[in-house]
């Protein structure tokens, strides 16, 4: 008897406690706080650390070719690591946390040889490729490009919204989603009503898998 898993999802880009409390209603296995300055839904260390969060929701903590002293500093408020920039798996695997690697897809991408590379990975995060911008672009990819023979978790992101989740997940059938932009009502200002749409959105696909 196949079992089937449900879909986790992630929402990033929390940079306050109220956009922190409607992601816990809406359904959040994780909350992602994008630790690096160049991103306009960055938070500081001291911001991250007074937020209240509940037991048994995953915080990822993002980076992005930043200090190992600030990752040091970051680690008692977080669960999990995201790297998003060009960091060796030695660099990613040092601080004893579980960490996911983000890859930003284009044609070119060889996925497999990334697997490899980032064998110690808990995940990879896989997102729309734009240059010089890490993440957060509010676009999506060709998802056909990603392959199903990836043994790693899949966390699938790039430009998701309550519209388009059920398809990605069709095609890619990731571990999980992470969505930012697209619960927002404006920049870095997280949505209730979109985020309990997206949630329920990702659980129709789970039950129709």
């Amino acid at each position: 008897m196949k079992i089937k898993t449900r879909v986790r999802i992630k929402y990033c880009g929390i940079t306050s406690q109220e956009s922190l409390d409607a992601a816990v209603i809406s359904g959040a296995d994780a909350l992602g706080f994008v630790l690096w300055k160049g991103s306009k839904r960055a938070i500081d260390i001291n911001s991250l650390a007074v937020l209240k969060i509940p037991a048994f929701i995953s915080r990822v903590g993002l980076f992005v070719d930043q200090n190992e002293n600030f990752i040091y500093n970051c680690l008692p408020y977080l669960d999990i690591l995201q790297f998003h920039g060009n960091e060796p798996p030695d660099e990613c695997s040092k601080y004893n946390k579980p960490w996911i690697k983000a890859l930003s897809m284009h044609s070119g991408i060889d996925i497999y040889e990334k697997e490899k590379i980032y064998a110690k990975a808990s995940g990879l995060l896989i997102d729309t490729y734009e240059k010089d911008t890490p993440g957060g672009t509010g676009k999506t990819f060709d998802w056909s490009l990603v392959s199903k023979n990836i043994k790693l978790p899949l966390i699938l992101a790039g430009g998701l919204n309550a519209n388009n989740v059920k398809k990605a997940i069709r095609i890619v059938k990731p571990y999980a989603v992470d969505v930012s932009s697209g619960v927002e009502i404006s920049l870095g200002i997280k949505d209730i009503k979109k985020m309990m749409y997206f949630y329920k959105s990702v659980n129709n696909s789970f039950n129709n898998l």
